[in-house]
C-alpha cells in the first residue's frame, strides 16, 4: 500500500499526539470522523504503526544521567552475540541497543539516577556480559533533540 497525503497527515499527527481524540484527529487531516478512523484502522492492520506509548519523564523519574556505551567483544562468534542480545532485552536500563559497525560492536542508550549509579552500572552488569572485553561511554551533556518520531520519506 502506497500513503497518499491524508495517511501521512494522520500518522505525523499521531506521532505528534498518540492520545489524540478520533475527532481532534479527523478535523486536523481534514476527514470527517468515520472515514478518518477506517484509514487508522487500515494503517494499523498494515503495519504502518508499531504501537502507542506515553514518554515518561527523565526529571520526574530522577534519571539524571543518559549515556552510550560503546560495546566492543574480542571475540566475535554467533553464539556470544546472541547470548548477549538475550541477556540485554531483560535489563531496562537499557533502553535501545543497536548492532553497528566500526570500531565497537554494539551501541547501547543507556540511563541512570547519576555518574555513580551509571558506574556500578558499567562495572557491574555491562561488564559482566558474554563476549564484552570493553566498554567506552559518552555521556549526555543536554538533550538537544528528542525523539520526535519518524520521518515519512
Amino acid at each position: 500500500m502506497t500513503l497518499d497525503k491524508t495517511d501521512r497527515a494522520i500518522l505525523m499527527a499521531i506521532q505528534a499526539d498518540g492520545r489524540i481524540t478520533n475527532a481532534s484527529l479527523a478535523d486536523a487531516v481534514g476527514l470527517t470522523e468515520t472515514p478518518c478512523a477506517r484509514r487508522l484502522k487500515r494503517l494499523e492492520a498494515d503495519g504502518y504503526i508499531d504501537s502507542y506509548r506515553a514518554v515518561l519523564s527523565k526529571p520526574a523519574l530522577q534519571i539524571g544521567v543518559t549515556a552510550f556505551a560503546l560495546v566492543r567483544f574480542g571475540v566475535h562468534e554467533r553464539r556470544l552475540a546472541d547470548e548477549f542480545e538475550r541477556e540485554i532485552q531483560a535489563i531496562p536500563r537499557i533502553v535501545a541497543c543497536h548492532n553497528v559497525s566500526g570500531s565497537a560492536d554494539y551501541l547501547l542508550h543507556v540511563v541512570a539516577r547519576d555518574l555513580e549509579d551509571y558506574g556500578a552500572f558499567v562495572r557491574d552488569v555491562l561488564r559482566a556480559l558474554p563476549g564484552v572485553t570493553s566498554v567506552e561511554s559518552v555521556l549526555s551533556l543536554r538533550e538537544v533533540k528528542s525523539d520526535a518520531g519518524l520521518p515519512l520519506l
